[in-house]
């Protein structure tokens, strides 16, 4: 065993910024100093922490460096595996690193999706294997009949991660009854929301977990054939799912007869086009048959007639990341995490003006100040919080005043916040509530399919109306044509994508009315963001 490790956080994010070619020169000077008997180097995912440099770790002295360029790396090299001594120039400050790091802190985060990210080498096999990998699936194959499967998901109380919170099991359950001679399941990564890079990250960092996920679900409900849907601009979650999956075949793991049990199962990639629409899970079903990415109207629904017509469960990659852990360590284990009603733990995309950004995993409940101050380190600069964003674009906007709330699957039906694909965003006090409401319409009438009129000409609409408020010839009853749009949307369209713009258009109304109400009135922004076109104004009483 070699007494110096040094990981590398080797994600897409850190491969823009040079990861690769630092790996590279790493291992040179390793071999040029002759440390090759005495230091390893270990490619893996995300650490949870972003900085403006690719992450390196030294272990185990537990260091953590920020490295920008290859004379860093020969700081690295030459200062702490030669003489023992920390780069202090490089080093990344304890308060910046997410608390993953200080696991003896009650805390800390609580990792069971994000077990092995940042731990293990996610393109070797066998350093999943080595954390119990495959192991679920063993257990899953020789011990227990597809029913016991169900019924382990069912009383674990998994709900689906992808936003609508769904019981997993349930879920399986109905396309386990179906009779068909051909059922498929399909992992969603599509991972459209604007702000969102939990499964990317995840994929990258320990795609082999929802490979075995999979499987089993395959076996649990009657299918033999699997399908995983990338966005195609996913390059790294792409590379490292298909070696995985190559791998799971020499392995026996995936195909015929796994570990000499009889139970077959193929598994593939589908690689999207970006398009978010294809995050709804008819549209993804429309993509991988070949044809354009718009969402079938419903019932029947894909457990009973999904892929080319058969049985189909869906789920995303969090939730699938999940089953592994689940079946080892039983479903009791498992709601001794998170809430009653949602048991757990929920991976979150801090982004937007807080210190620490990057994914925290924490069990279902945690706060929304919790997730900005305590695990996001509060705001840059030590602005002031003013709009928070829970759930990702379709998600709701809030204010201070509901920084308390607990995030978990009640909390839009008793707080009128939303979980939805976990993304947190903080908004400190310079930004304009109508300048972030028409960027987020924006983004739904352009990703609008067009198939359905309330989405395609609500979505315009809105955008227009905001622009003459964001210009400052917005009008007092521009407000309730907000309302209703959002209201209609909501009631009329054919798919998730137009059913949920009321959740963010009505939430930043009603939270931030007297915003609007100052660029109508004063014609005027109170932030100084908008940019205001004086012209002659119809008079209307306010």
């Amino acid at each position: 065993m070699k007494p110096i490790l040094v990981l590398v956080s080797v994600d897409s994010n850190s491969v823009l910024l040079g990861a690769r070619h630092f790996v590279n020169y790493l291992k040179e000077l390793i071999v040029r100093y002759n440390l090759q008997d005495t230091v390893d180097v270990l490619e893996t995912g995300t650490m949870g922490v972003y900085t403006q440099g690719v992450v390196m770790a030294v272990f185990p002295d537990d260091i953590y460096y920020s490295v920008r360029s290859t004379d860093d790396i020969q700081k690295i090299v030459t200062e702490h595996l030669l003489k023992g001594r920390t780069v202090l120039s490089l080093e990344i400050p304890r308060e910046r690193l997410k608390l993953v790091v200080e696991k003896e802190k009650i805390s800390a985060e609580t990792r069971i999706v994000l077990r092995n990210v940042g731990n293990i080498d996610p393109r070797n096999i066998n350093e999943y294997i080595a954390k119990d990998g495959y192991f679920a699936l063993h257990k899953v194959l020789s011990e227990m009949k597809p029913q016991q499967v169900l019924e382990c998901v069912k009383a674990s109380g998994l709900r689906g991660r992808g936003g609508a919170g769904f019981p997993t099991g349930l879920k399986w359950e109905f396309t386990a009854k179906v009779q068909a001679d051909q059922k498929y399941v399909v992992c969603n990564a599509d991972e459209g929301e604007p702000g969102t890079f939990k499964d990317r990250l995840i994929m990258e960092g320990d795609p082999h977990s929802v490979i075995e996920a999979m499987v089993i679900c395959g076996y649990a409900v009657g299918a033999t054939k699997g399908y995983i849907y990338i966005r195609g601009e996913y390059y790294g979650s792409v590379e490292n799912i298909q070696k995985a999956i190559k791998d799971a075949y020499e392995y026996g793991f995936l195909g015929k007869d796994i570990m000499g049990s009889g139970f077959n199962f193929d598994l593939t990639v589908r690689l999207g086009a970006g398009a978010y629409i294809c995050g709804e899970e008819t549209a993804l079903l429309e993509s991988i048959e070949g044809k354009s990415g718009r969402p079938r109207l419903k019932p029947p629904y894909p457990p009973t007639n999904g892929l080319f017509g058969k049985p189909t469960v869906i789920n995303n990659v969090e939730t699938f990341a999940n089953i592994p852990p689940i079946i080892l360590n039983g479903p009791e284990w498992f709601k001794s995490f998170g809430t009653a009603g949602s048991p757990g733990t929920k991976v979150y995309s801090l982004v937007g003006n807080v210190v620490r950004r990057g994914i925290v995993e924490v069990p279902m409940g945690t706060t929304v100040r919790d997730l900005i101050y305590r695990f996001g380190g509060g705001l840059v600069g030590g602005k002031d919080l003013y709009i928070v964003q829970t759930g990702g674009t379709a998600g709701t906007f809030i204010g201070v005043d509901k920084l308390d709330v607990p995030l978990d699957y009640d909390s839009f039906k008793n707080y009128g916040v939303s979980i939805g694909s976990g993304v947190i965003l903080a908004m400190s006090d310079d930004v304009c509530p109508v300048d972030v409401a028409l960027n987020t319409m924006q983004f739904f009438a352009h990703e609008s399919c067009g198939k359905c009129t309330p989405c395609r000409e609500g979505t315009r609409l809105a955008v227009q109306i905001l622009e003459k408020m964001s210009k400052g010839q917005g009008e007092l009853e521009d407000i309730e044509t907000l309302r209703q749009i959002a209201y209609i949307t909501q009631e009329a369209s054919l798919c998730g994508l137009g059913q949920s713009i009321n959740v963010p258009l009505l939430s930043i109304v009603e939270n931030f009315r007297e915003d609007f109400l100052k660029h109508i009135k004063t014609s005027s922004c109170p932030h100084g963001v908008c940019k205001f076109v004086k012209i002659q104004k119809s008079k209307t009483k306010v």
